[in-house]
């Protein structure tokens, strides 16, 4: 229905951010293995093509590939990093690995006749992370860019509408990247920019009504934004047919538990909430493997509805908050697996569901929020801090146990309530209870404590991020009163990583 782009995927870690700096053009994305058929592609009738960056190398034996008829559709295609190399390698160019490997943001000069460069200085900074250079182009190309160790740094054959980047465009480390993709999308593709996340919602309602039909779903709302906007859509596409469960599974915030009841209680939704803290901490007792810790937390919440869907009448469907982080960081198509998540992986056979709906699983962290708004809820839920499904369970380094929970239920309010009050604007913050324990000095006696550790950082999209500057007088007044107020705690740290080679959570 819409116009689109479609972004070929080889396995690189910023496809997710490419297609979100795309949308936020309004122009609908795809992403799509990147060795999938011709047929499938002139099916989806793409405005434009994207190859996105890639683990391998394209002269490997078992380096992904697209079909070499690509090229001979007529359809513009931007090729970046692995995607430039591999179309230059595919249609008759040379690649090999650099002399001198540039890494991290270079300095690159451009040719401003290229369209792709129009109106751009000569000078630019691009972010490179590449082993591998284009040495010998292919008949009808000719360079628009070189840095100091790479002779084709940007790629272009205008004739067929072929372009080339041997950086990437869609971090913010690349000074004019977002006008380069703009310049392609619409300058290159003629794309019309005709989608919204109104029309999201709108498509999603219709899919929904249709393939639930008379029946009612079932939801697991955590209170976190992701279901939370999830609850919101089903409410209004199917309103008085949704059962929301609230699993209290005793690793909440502080007072987290009773906030989700009060927010839910006028929404054309039913809403049960269980206590299953005992069960949960039982099934963790022992565990320190955080995979260990997500599986068993993923497996109770799937016997937790499968018991509750027999006690209930007539639920044929299971609905999840899955956003598209979430499938990406689980392993999903080329990359490698991060984390696993409790909400992906299908299905389990041993339930008694007819199927699965995940509204938001083709969005990102952002797009949630904005649909969020537009179905009415509040900023105090939609501008939520971002909370993992298998809760504190995850921030607790090492063993869980329910006096663990309580150091870091509070030492996390705390900080969150001072972050609160310093206007402060994080994009997520909280505390960490870690495994260490150290010696300390508390009212002239000896102490032998825990370390609790705060993190907060500032992000576009949750796939990279970078750790927030708090002032020194934050982190004073922070420290004070964790020590102060919470038992068992007497050293403070501040995690200054940033994602990557971190990710945001700990485990």
């Amino acid at each position: 229905m819409h116009q689109n782009i479609l972004i070929l995927d080889f396995g690189g870690q910023y496809k997710e951010l490419l297609a979100l700096n795309i949308r936020s053009m309004n122009v609908l994305t795809i992403i799509k293995p990147g060795n999938i058929p011709i047929s499938e592609i002139i099916e989806i009738n793409p405005k434009g093509i994207i190859l996105s960056g890639g683990l391998s190398s394209v002269y490997d034996e078992d380096a992904v590939r697209c079909d070499p008829e690509l090229f001979k559709i007529g359809i513009p295609i931007l090729g970046i990093c692995y995607g430039a190399q591999l179309m230059a390698y595919i249609l008759g160019g040379l690649v090999a690995p650099c002399e001198i490997k540039e890494s991290g943001c270079v300095k690159m000069n451009i040719d401003p006749s290229s369209q792709l460069f129009a109106k751009m200085d000569t000078t630019q900074s691009v972010l490179m992370n590449d082993n591998d250079c284009i040495t010998k182009l292919p008949a009808g190309f000719i360079s628009t860019a070189y840095t100091g160790s790479s002779p084709n740094a940007a790629i272009e054959n205008t004739e067929k509408k072929l372009y080339g980047l041997q950086f990437h465009p869609e971090v913010k480390q690349t000074t004019n990247g977002m006008k380069m993709l703009n310049r392609f999308v619409f300058d290159i593709c003629g794309a019309a920019g005709d989608y919204t996340v109104d029309d999201y919602l709108n498509e999603q309602m219709s899919a929904i009504s249709r393939q639930v039909g008379n029946e009612s779903v079932l939801l697991a709302l955590s209170g976190g934004v992701d279901s939370s906007v999830c609850a919101a859509l089903l409410s209004k596409a199917i309103p008085d047919r949704l059962v929301c469960i609230f699993v209290d599974h005793g690793l909440m915030r502080k007072n987290e538990g009773d906030e989700i009841e009060a927010a839910f209680s006028d929404r054309r939704l039913k809403f049960i909430r269980i206590n299953a803290e005992k069960r949960f901490l039982e099934a963790l007792k022992g565990v320190t493997d955080p995979e260990q810790k997500r599986k068993i937390i993923g497996r109770e919440f799937i016997s937790v509805f499968e018991e509750q869907a027999r006690v209930l009448d007539n639920i044929k469907y299971l609905a999840q908050g899955t956003i598209y982080p979430d499938v990406i960081e689980s392993g999903a198509g080329n990359k490698a697996k991060v984390k696993s998540h409790h909400n992906v992986g299908g299905l389990p056979e041993i339930m008694d569901f007819k199927g699965i709906i995940e509204p938001l699983k083709g969005l990102f962290k952002n797009e949630v929020r904005i649909l969020g708004k537009r179905l009415g809820l509040p900023d105090s839920l939609v501008q939520r801090q971002p909370f993992p499904g298998p809760g504190l369970a995850i921030r607790i380094i090492g063993e869980v146990s329910k006096e663990k929970l309580e150091i870091l239920r509070s030492a996390d309010a705390i900080f969150r309530e001072e972050i609160k009050r310093s206007r402060l604007k994080p994009d997520q913050y909280f505390a960490v209870l870690t495994n260490i324990k150290s010696v300390g000095v508390t009212d002239d006696n000896r102490t032998y404590d825990y370390a609790v550790a705060l993190r907060a950082v500032k992000t576009k999209d949750f796939m990279t991020c970078e750790y927030m500057k708090l002032p020194y007088s934050t982190l004073d007044r922070v420290s004070a009163r964790i020590i102060n107020e919470v038992k068992k705690v007497n050293r403070i740290l501040y995690d200054i990583t940033g994602k990557p080679p971190a990710t945001i959570e700990y485990e």
